[in-house]
């Protein structure tokens, strides 16, 4: 089992990344989660579960789209909840995965 937890829109110079872009921070956040997850010898298709974390469930929309793209084939388990804030409140979105290492 690989559990990724914590993953935010932190751009690779150490900055936020895509300001007031949920659909890009979400794209970030998955990115970071693949370059995790196959660190630890998976890959996206063993995916099992993501919990999306929103300060505006509204634009829950652009996450999907995003979220879409890159588990299209997989489709696991998916949880969006809104939340009040990140640590970074640039931040618009947070995510973690669950995958099963088979």
């Amino acid at each position: 089992m690989v559990a990724v937890a914590g993953t935010a829109p932190i751009a690779a110079e150490g900055g936020p990344a895509a300001p007031a872009d949920v659909y890009g921070q979400t794209k970030l956040c998955l990115e970071i989660i693949g370059r995790a997850v196959s660190a630890a010898g998976a890959t996206m298709a063993q995916v099992i579960r993501t919990r999306i974390m929103l300060t505006d469930i509204s634009r829950w929309r652009d996450a999907a789209r995003a979220h879409g793209e890159v588990f299209h084939d997989v489709r696991p388990a998916c949880t969006f909840v809104q939340v009040s804030g990140f640590i970074d409140p640039t931040w618009l979105v947070e995510i973690e995965a669950d995958c099963v290492i088979e």
